[in-house]
């Protein structure tokens, strides 16, 4: 990924991505907790989700009830974007304007390994609309927990599953996993992949190392740089 000239004083913004049940929400949270205790500004964000309009598309995209139509691949890719367009605007560039370290669960690769890999849709496609919702935002740093599918989806009990883990099968998620680890091998410089089957404190403390180590600091916070691909 080819990167503008980087802007001095703006912030940091890391992506935490994997497949269902790989733990992304709680390992964030926790990240989050142990960095602001070394001094860092974090904004937690989380798609779809984090604005009013993203909240309402997280109730379209996840809910699910007997009878519901399935989604078109298409669809979904519109309605997470349009959340993300909203996001970046609202919370993400702010956030990053005035230095902070933004933490996201889920963005763009998201798009690419579920309706892309998953769904079907062209790439190409989706990385055009991708860049048209974010104004061409990408992560610094982009930490992939990895789960065999079947291990994922068992973490998850029938109340907390969504549209995705009730109704797609085995197969679809595969592909998802696989998508992801294909992304992730395509960009070997922003992607550090860690094995989410291990304990959660020792998922934690590689993805805060990887993050540390990404912003070159072990101990305290510098002025980062957004990357912006043009």
């Amino acid at each position: 990924m080819k990167d503008r000239d980087t802007a001095p004083g703006q912030g940091w913004f890391i992506t935490v991505e994997g497949p269902d049940g790989a733990g992304k929400t709680l390992v964030a949270e926790r990240v989050a907790g142990a960095l602001e205790a070394r001094g860092f500004d974090v904004v937690q964000t989380r798609e779809p989700g984090g604005t009013s309009v993203g909240e309402r598309v997280r109730r379209i995209v996840l809910d699910h009830a007997p009878g519901d139509a399935p989604h078109d691949p298409r669809t979904d890719a519109l309605l997470f974007s349009a959340g993300r367009a909203q996001l970046v605007a609202e919370i993400i560039r702010p956030a990053l304007a005035r230095g902070a370290l933004v933490l996201g669960a889920r963005h763009v690769d998201s798009t690419l390994a579920y309706q892309g890999y998953g769904g079907g849709l062209a790439q190409a496609t989706l990385r055009e609309l991708q860049e048209f919702a974010t104004g061409g935002l990408h992560p610094d740093l982009t930490v992939l927990l990895d789960v065999p599918v079947e291990i994922g989806l068992a973490r998850k009990q029938a109340d907390e599953q969504t549209r995705f883990e009730a109704t797609f099968d085995l197969d679809f998620h595969r592909r998802v996993r696989a998508g992801y680890l294909a992304l992730a091998a395509a960009e070997p410089g922003r992607f550090r992949v860690i094995d989410a089957t291990e304990p959660v404190e020792e998922v934690v403390t590689a993805t805060i190392a990887a993050i540390l180590a990404r912003i070159g600091t072990g101990t305290e916070p510098r002025q980062p740089a957004l990357r912006i691909q043009p």
